[in-house]
């Protein structure tokens, strides 16, 4: 085995062992675009601009995901989502 393969091989195994949770927005009839948006930047730490294109993606595709990383990180933000009456779940 070469070297450069020795490498693909272990970066292959050290991204099936980093496996990443995702929070995923749900769209619903409820909540306005401003307090998503707002919710998104307080909650998730985006900026406007992330948080207004999660939200359009939102309307129009029913679903996006608005947070990666760590199940111990997401747990918390989810429930905040949750708390603020919006429609989300960790995958």
């Amino acid at each position: 085995m070469s070297t450069r393969e020795k490498i693909l091989e272990d970066l292959l195994l050290e991204e099936e062992v980093v496996k990443q949770n995702e929070i995923v927005l749900f769209n619903d009839d409820v909540n306005t675009f401003d307090h998503v948006i707002e919710t998104l930047i307080d909650v998730c730490d985006h900026t406007p601009e992330q948080a207004e294109q999660c939200s359009i993606i939102v309307h129009y595709n029913g679903k996006c995901t608005v947070k990666t990383g760590d199940y111990k990180d997401l747990e918390p933000r989810c429930s905040k989502l949750l708390r603020a009456g919006l429609s989300a779940e960790i995958v």
